[in-house]
């Protein structure tokens, strides 16, 4: 068995949608997001509800604990990307941010904050949500690629990343900010750092080339290796079918790299054997959700909370 890291966390939460769509209002800066889509809106969230259900499933078959809270409102089109409005921290630490779309606003959702005091051992929770009100936005683990070994928060400069914001995290949850630019292959702003990105305990995945800045792009490669980890680097055709949208979890025999089918299947040998040395390979069919411009680690909002209690099973279902 492989030992237990801090960067990957042992459970998670996930939002089952009922009623999903691709949402207009967040196209304009989003090039990973999909309109060309020909099913019925009836046939696309059946679908994605799907997906989610086989995905908790098959992350709490592999030893994750899965927390799923269902959404049946029509009013929260992107509610399956839970990570984007909170995360949670060693020490009892959680953030509640302030998102970029109003369409995204109405997500947060108390009964989450309320289940996470429950179940695990929650110091404080501090609310950086007001910032909406002064244009200031920070989009949880969207906006930031966090390393909790290095205590480094890696972020791309967009619409949703502010950094006044992002010092005001670092400062209270004691990272280092790391910020720098990142195009897609038009030269448009990549709108979420997790789409190009992923840190794991012994790997890092990372689209070199969409960093302009070579010399920053240098600084990013060098701070990664600094804390014993591999590089990976990921073409623009692998970003594209969201490779660097995984995420590395505590499985019940090793540690796991979730990802989505798409990107497994552009995933080379060479970068296969050099993941899989650290951690097995998890795949998901979330092709209906990938049409929203996020993939599986969008999907997974992280708990890294100690546990109040003995777990008495993996896939959690929450009171309605």
């Amino acid at each position: 068995m492989s030992r237990q890291s801090v960067q990957a966390p042992k459970a998670v939460v996930m939002i089952r949608p009922h009623h999903f769509w691709p949402n207009s209002m967040t196209a304009s800066d989003n090039s990973f997001q999909s309109n060309a889509e020909q099913r019925s809106a009836a046939a696309i969230a059946s679908r994605a509800f799907e997906e989610v259900t086989r995905m908790a499933e098959g992350l709490a078959d592999a030893g994750v604990t899965v927390h799923v809270f269902e959404d049946k409102t029509t009013l929260t089109p992107d509610s399956v990307f839970p990570n984007n409005w909170f995360s949670t921290h060693s020490g009892g630490h959680v953030a509640i941010y302030p998102i970029y779309s109003a369409s995204r606003q109405k997500e947060r959702r108390n009964d989450v904050i309320e289940m996470l005091k429950c179940e695990y051992r929650v110091q404080d929770v501090i609310d950086y949500s007001g910032l909406e009100k002064d244009r200031v936005f920070l989009e949880g683990t969207g906006a930031m690629v966090l390393d909790h070994i290095g205590r480094v928060a890696y972020a791309v400069r967009s619409n949703r990343t502010n950094e006044v914001a992002l010092e005001r995290f670092c400062t209270h949850f004691n990272f280092e900010p790391m910020v720098f630019d990142a195009q897609d292959r038009s030269g448009k702003p990549i709108y979420h750092t997790n789409v190009l990105m992923c840190i794991g305990t012994d790997f890092a995945l990372l689209g070199t080339q969409m960093v302009p800045d070579i010399r920053r792009r240098q600084e990013i490669v060098a701070r990664l290796a600094e804390t014993g980890r591999q590089v990976i680097e990921l073409s623009l055709g692998q970003i594209e079918s969201f490779v660097g949208n995984a995420i590395e979890l505590e499985g019940r025999e090793r540690r796991i790299v979730a990802l989505s089918a798409r990107a497994q299947a552009v995933i080379d040998d060479r970068q296969r054997e050099a993941l899989e040395r650290s951690a097995k390979l998890l795949a998901f069919d979330v092709s209906t959700i990938e049409l929203a411009g996020g993939s599986v680690r969008c999907m997974l909002a992280g708990i890294h909370l100690s546990r109040r209690a003995a777990q008495t099973g993996h896939l959690l279902f929450a009171a309605e």
